[in-house]
């Protein structure tokens, strides 16, 4: 059965390392997860016009938009690691239950004030190292 994308929501961490206090990223309207592994390309004049690959490194990432609420504080927590470079600790959840943690680089971050409509925030973010499944 497919999933409604209105259950996966992104949360960060809004507490100062090591304390964990996960907030929802508020008024959220979309979250994108995307994962890839490079391929590094090993074919050789034997090969003739064939491609042979080798999985390279996976890379995981993330964006999303929400309506700009200022005093949001999982988004102040973001913007604030963006601002200061440094990581922070980003979850998804699954209808509510956390599912996967991981540490990320906040590498971009957009305000778009339009006239007579709401304001959104867009912000992307790279995972470092992997994500890692609640409770292993």
């Amino acid at each position: 059965m497919g999933k409604n994308g209105t259950d996966v929501m992104l949360w960060a961490n809004t507490a100062a390392p090591p304390l964990l206090t996960y907030e929802v990223v508020g008024s959220q309207r979309d979250v994108t997860f995307n994962e890839t592994t490079a391929e590094i390309d090993v074919s050789n004049k034997n090969d003739g016009r064939a491609f042979r690959g080798e999985p390279g490194r996976y890379k995981a990432t993330f964006t999303f938009d929400q309506v700009y609420v200022p005093t949001d504080a999982a988004y102040l927590a973001l913007r604030d690691a963006m601002r200061n470079g440094d990581k922070i600790l980003v979850m998804r959840d699954y209808e509510g239950t956390p599912a996967e943690t991981a540490d990320a680089i906040i590498t971009s971050l957009s305000e778009k004030m339009p006239d007579q409509d709401a304001a959104i925030v867009s912000i992307g973010g790279t995972i470092d190292g992997e994500w890692t499944e609640v409770g292993t």
